[in-house]
């Protein structure tokens, strides 16, 4: 681990079947759309200063770390030429918490087809219980926590989460993605702001109104505390009024990170609005006023490479990567929905546990075979609505 990232990691502690013409790169790191755009009509000085910043300031881990538990070789380069697997893992660091005590609490996969014409984005519920190499049964999301160590090395969270989750899954993963939604704050700052839609009002459990501007409160884990909270202090929890409007850093992010929502969604919920965030985020940064601005682009691509961390085929440039990913960009990113969207618990000894219904077992089955096209023309069902 750098000493960049160990730093950041110490102080870390902030039925519709219509396609969405959103990059698989939007979701990895909402700026880099916008750099694929500019090196597709730019100067070749242009190019030279992104690519510069660009291998600056995102961390790239060894190969190695996406090795298969069984020491099946690391990917490499060629492993793009047909179908692949991309693994993203969100984390959401607050501040004052420890380097090892980070969960990777939002679990997504992109699969590419072979033909590089359709492209899907799959869930993984947090709460699925799984084994743990060496750390015995656990919530999936705990996996990415038990490889970090003592110093919170994001690679061996990395590389622990993505053999639980390929065993899961049966996926193999070609390429992944380690992101800080805390650190997005940096970009959504650069880009001034992002336009959101809420569905319906929702009350904020991190979030409180105090002397009649809204303020950031830690420590609430759910709506119970949250409203004790507004109890003992009098302080009314903030709420997410239902429209459409453009909204700062604070507030888009803390929308994004709300499970306690109006329509019980819960952890599913919150990955739609997380997903809308993306894409909020990727409209405003590949709008006209930030393109033409190439000040403002590098400085969009240094904020978010300080909240990401990427592992790359063996022998692939991170500007290899981007370009191999820009023979694609025309390609939909479909949204598909595990557990029809609603959650799948069960308990054990009094700890909540979610499982894998068999439509979706047969989902990520079908995703490793590469006949996600195939499954969801049978199973419309689980393509998730339009944001």
């Amino acid at each position: 681990m750098s000493q960049r990232r160990r730093r950041a990691s110490a102080k870390a502690a902030p039925p519709s079947a219509r396609r969405r013409r959103a990059p698989l790169w939007s979701m990895l790191a909402v700026t880099f759309g916008a750099l694929l755009m500019m090196i597709s009509g730019g100067s070749l000085i242009v190019v030279k200063s992104f690519a510069d910043t660009l291998r600056d300031s995102v961390e790239v881990a060894a190969p190695e770390v996406l090795a298969g538990p069984s020491g099946s070789a690391a990917p490499d380069a060629k492993a793009l030429k047909g179908a692949f697997d991309i693994l993203l893992l969100g984390i959401d660091t607050r501040s004052g918490q420890k380097a090892d005590n980070a969960r990777s609490d939002t679990i997504m996969i992109v699969h590419v087809s072979a033909s590089h014409r359709e492209a899907y984005l799959l869930s993984v519920p947090r709460d699925v219980r799984v084994n743990v190499p060496g750390h015995g049964y656990r919530k999936v999301n705990g996996a990415f926590q038990a490889g970090l160590g003592p110093k919170g090395d994001w690679a061996g969270g990395m590389k622990l989460a993505a053999q639980v989750i390929g065993k899961l899954t049966g996926i193999t993963f070609e390429a992944a993605v380690v992101v800080d939604f805390s650190g997005f704050n940096k970009v959504i700052k650069a880009l001034g702001s992002v336009r959101m839609c809420v569905e319906a009002d929702t009350r904020s459990i991190h979030h409180f109104m105090v002397k009649g501007k809204p303020k950031y409160v830690g420590g609430m884990q759910d709506d119970k505390e949250a409203n004790a909270y507004s109890r003992n202090t009098g302080n009314e929890r903030y709420v997410h009024r239902k429209g459409c409007r453009d909204m700062q850093d604070w507030e888009a992010l803390d929308f994004a990170r709300q499970r306690y929502l109006p329509d019980n969604s819960l952890d599913y919920g919150r990955q739609r609005h997380q997903q809308q965030l993306m894409q909020a985020m990727m409209a405003k940064a590949t709008s006209a006023g930030v393109l033409t601005d190439i000040g403002k682009v590098n400085n969009l691509i240094r904020a978010a490479g300080e909240s990401m961390l990427m592992s790359l085929p063996r022998g692939m440039d991170i500007i290899d990567f981007f370009f191999a990913m820009q023979d694609i960009a025309a390609a939909d990113l479909l949204s598909l929905k595990t557990n029809g969207g609603w959650y799948n618990g069960y308990e054990i000894n009094g700890e909540s546990f979610e499982d894998l219904n068999d439509l979706s077992k047969l989902m990520f089955k079908a995703a490793s075979l590469d006949k996600l096209g195939e499954f969801v023309m049978l199973n419309p069902i689980v393509v998730n609505k339009k944001v």
